[in-house]
């Protein structure tokens, strides 16, 4: 009976390895979930309608250059969803032709005195963005595991 079971157990591995093989893991399929770059495009336009609506987070942002801040964040979903973008991580200085020098997420957020609340309030915005263009809550979830540990980076207050 011990070897008929090995034997079963070794034949169910066997064909669960050969099933996964049928289907090749693609590291972009976050990337695919949300819709290429067009998706990724249309979800960051939408989620920075929101935050800068949402009256717990909008203040914030009032300052900001909200377009290059779109684009920004096109580039860090793409990259960070496993597509073939680069986030750059620069930002664009006005009193420069093109695109300042490049800067950490800490050093971006060190004087904006963000709280948890705020960081959660614009996780919920992203969360809510993703939904509305029918983003499944599994490519939505690996998303936003990608970007939760910068939490402790841009949280300062």
């Amino acid at each position: 009976m011990k070897k008929f079971m090995k034997l079963v157990s070794c034949s169910m591995l066997l064909a669960s390895s050969l099933a996964m093989a049928q289907t090749p893991y693609t590291e972009d399929s976050t990337y695919q979930g949300l819709g290429g770059k067009e998706g990724i495009r249309k979800i960051t336009d939408t989620f920075v309608t929101l935050i800068t609506t949402d009256p717990r987070i909008k203040d914030s942002f009032t300052d900001f250059d909200m377009k290059q801040l779109n684009v920004r964040l096109q580039e860090q979903f793409c990259e960070f969803a496993g597509g073939p973008c680069k986030y750059t991580g620069k930002y664009h200085d006005k009193a420069m032709e093109g695109v300042g020098p490049v800067r950490d997420m800490k050093t971006v957020h060190q004087d904006l005195q963000i709280t948890n609340a705020m960081f959660n309030a614009l996780a919920e915005d992203l969360q809510i963005a993703m939904e509305q263009h029918n983003v499944p809550s599994s490519v939505a979830l690996k998303l936003i595991a990608k970007l939760a540990p910068m939490q402790r980076d841009i949280v300062t207050k």
